[in-house]
């Protein structure tokens, strides 16, 4: 809030704090009496305005210097309701506008401005609260010292008294120990609108506020029994024209010499316009101001007071609702239009649920959420929701524009015992967010199952970086056998996570992960340069062999920027040639690749990469599109080859796979491309893909993934039943 001005604009800060302190002394002094010349008030008002816009600008912010200058206002006796009224009002008001005129319409200075009146409020009443109980001490010291005086001394001391009594401005009553009506002052009687003689009459219980006797009399028999000689507080009285007014009490006991009680002397101040004022700014701290339903802080306070009061087993739920699309009405029509629909909204989600008693609260933004207290299982909860959804997805009509609206909520409902505030909206957030991810419009119910499976997800990839920094990847490698001579051709590399808590991970469980938070492109770098030095390693070891290792490119890989450059990278430090790499690359991830990645598959193809197309016939290929990649093979889904299984549940569905890779296979040829059949399990599978003209196969049939050096042992016997023809080898291990 600190703003530096330039010499022109302090002095015209300057010019309007003499302004401001001018008005403030002329209403001061048309309001009532005041004990200084108008020159004095003025010099004194201009002082507390200086004072005022000081504590606006102070950096921290604080309100005390407001409530020093309410204080100062009752010390310098300008006491009259007017004149607090008066200055309250125009602080708000007047106050930047005159005085600070370069912060006005800032949201912080309203929000500081209001702080500053409550403050001044409280501080002066405080000092009229503190006055007036020393008056009351006086008045009791006077009562009873002159009792012990002589005559003389006690008539002098009674019409002190009496000048105190009948001229205070504020109220005060004396009565017995019964709460009889001794006496009362003007003050009092016209605070409560009573003629005095009819006040003696009656007794004080008559007066009480019904919503708050049975406390008053508890305290006043603590005064009476001698546990308390004082108490103050704030209570309710009834006029005789049955308004209320809201007064500040202040009751002391008097004594008969040897202790017994002997009657009570009230001081009463009418507090009725501060204390509107501070349940105004109470409801506008507790309130949206836009919608006028409960806000944030005042929903939290009511769910910890259902959680403070019930049972144990006392059910409770709420309904996490926010709008669908909402952003989108704001950014289109404007943020008008949207505050306008937000207030609909308020008071529909208001009206139908106005005949249960349910707390509707706005959480902020487009969110808002429905307290369920009195619900006895969770379709009473699960009506409410449906309820809010009708509601909501009622056409709008705001001016011209006839809206439709949506809105997802996550529904909670569990014994107060099994959790807490903080973690019912917690599950109640994520519940919203999964009835947003199913398709909006709708509601989702809390799945704890479900819940503890999404944190261990995001337990997983939360993990990732750290498990890449600490090397806790292997590389598993699957043979490539070709299904003419069973030879090893190729390998593929899987990558596993060697997780120090949970074990051995598949890829299942951690490559999606790892494509939605952007890790896969160093992961896969990892995987690439390993398995390239791994291949490097075979070839040098048993250098009769070409061995290719085939490697998984994801989407955003191909997307990178700079993967061209890492896989030469990769190629050249590991010394591996280009032909005995191969890229597999989803159907999906080069379908309608255009621009830089297309060019980066060219440049890959130009290195002497291989590349494949990874699942083929899952996807939605354009055949025409597919023709102009660079593509040397096609790998075969498994569901294709799962039907060509021996004795199959459905002959006629495992012909038609049959002649699915009978025409895929075809194709390739077409496009001169080599095919390679993936989760090849039997041997029937074997020989009905090798009559189909299959170049090679992948499966459990001709081995399951396992580490580079089992890879290397298989490489070692192939090369020694070379060297010695009349060795045998199974091609499936």
């Amino acid at each position: 809030m600190a703003v530096v001005l330039e010499s022109g604009g302090r002095d015209r800060s300057r010019a309007g704090a003499e302004e401001y302190a001018a008005e403030w002394a002329r209403a001061v002094r048309r309001l009532g009496f005041v004990p200084f010349s108008a020159a004095e008030t003025q010099r004194l008002l201009h002082l507390h305005t200086v004072r005022l816009a000081q504590a606006l600008r102070a950096e921290p912010f604080s309100s005390q210097p407001a409530a020093q200058v309410g204080q100062a206002l009752a010390e310098a006796h300008l006491t009259e309701p007017g004149v607090l009224d008066w200055s309250v009002r125009a602080l708000g008001d007047r106050f930047l506008a005159r005085v600070l005129p370069d912060l006005v319409g800032t949201e912080e200075a309203a929000t500081r401005v209001a702080a500053l009146q409550g403050a001044m409020a409280a501080g002066f009443a405080g000092a009229l609260r503190d006055r007036t109980f020393t008056q009351q001490e006086r008045i009791a010291r006077s009562a009873w010292q002159a009792r012990d005086e002589v005559e003389q001394a006690l008539r002098d001391s009674e019409a002190r008294f009496r000048a105190v009594f009948s001229g205070a401005a504020i109220g005060i009553g004396i009565g017995l120990v019964d709460g009889q009506i001794i006496d009362v002052n003007q003050a009092f009687a016209d605070m409560l609108g009573y003629p005095i003689e009819e006040l003696r009459r009656r007794n004080v219980a008559s007066l009480f506020h019904p919503d708050d006797a049975a406390g008053i009399w508890e305290l006043y028999q603590e005064v009476i029994e001698g546990k308390r000689d004082t108490v103050r507080l704030e209570k309710r009285y009834y006029r005789k024209d049955g308004t209320t007014v809201w007064t500040d009490l202040a009751v002391s006991l008097v004594r008969f010499d040897d202790g017994r009680p002997r009657f009570t002397v009230a001081v009463v101040e009418d507090i009725t316009e501060r204390y509107e004022l501070q349940q105004r700014l109470r409801f506008q701290a507790l309130h949206d101001p836009l919608t006028g339903l409960p806000n944030r802080t005042l929903f939290f306070d009511t769910l910890g007071t259902v959680f403070d009061n019930a049972g144990a087993g006392h059910p409770v739920g709420v309904c996490f609702l926010d709008l669908d699309g909402f952003k989108a009405v704001n950014d289109s029509l404007g943020h008008d239009l949207g505050d306008q629909l937000l207030v609909v909204i308020a008071d529909r989600l208001s009206d139908c649920v106005a005949g249960f008693g349910h707390l509707v609260a706005r959480m902020g933004g487009d969110e808002f959420v429905i307290l369920v207290d009195d619900g006895e299982s969770l379709d009473d909860v699960v009506s409410v929701a449906e309820a809010a959804l009708a509601a909501v997805a009622a056409p709008i009509r705001i001016g011209d524009h006839q809206l439709m609206v949506s809105a997802s909520i996550g529904i909670v409902e569990c014994p107060v015992h099994t959790t807490d505030p903080s973690e019912l909206m917690k599950a109640a957030d994520t519940t919203l967010y999964w009835a947003k991810a199913e398709g909006r419009g709708r509601w989702a119910v809390w799945d704890r199952e479900r819940s503890a499976r999404e944190i261990a997800r995001s337990t997983l990839a939360a993990g990732l970086p750290a498990a890449l920094e600490r090397d806790e990847f292997v590389l598993d490698y699957q043979p490539i056998v070709s299904l003419q001579d069973g030879s090893m051709l190729a390998v593929e590399a899987l990558v596993r996570w060697q997780h120090p808590k949970l074990g051995r991970l598949g890829p299942a469980r951690f490559i999606g992960l790892a494509e939605e938070t952007g890790l896969i492109v160093q992961l896969g770098e990892w995987v690439l340069r390993r398995a390239c030095r791994d291949a490097d390693a075979w070839r040098r070891e048993v250098p009769e062999t070409r061995l290719v290792v085939s490697v998984n490119l994801a989407a955003r890989q191909v997307e990178h920027p700079g993967i061209v450059d890492v896989v030469a990278e990769a190629l050249t430090d590991s010394g591996l040639p280009a032909e005995l790499l191969q890229l597999e690359l989803t159907e999906s991830a080069v379908m309608g690749t255009a621009g830089e990645p297309l060019r980066a598959l060219h440049r890959l193809a130009g290195l002497g990469v291989g590349l494949a197309i990874d699942d083929f016939g899952t996807g939605y290929s354009n055949l025409a599109y597919l023709r102009r990649l660079p593509i040397r093979s096609l790998k075969l889904a498994g569901p294709f080859v799962e039907g060509l299984r021996e004795g199959g549940t459905e002959q006629a569905a495992g012909h038609r796979d049959e002649q699915i890779v009978d025409a895929l296979v075809r194709l390739a040829r077409a496009l001169g491309l080599s095919v390679t059949a993936e989760a090849v399990e039997t041997g029937v599978q074997a020989e009905r893909l090798r009559a189909l003209r299959c170049d090679t196969g992948q499966g459990y049939w001709f081995g399951v993934p396992g580490p580079a050096g089992e890879i290397t042992a298989r490489l070692r016997e192939r090369g020694a039943v070379a060297r010695n023809p009349s060795g045998t080898a199974d091609h499936r291990t």
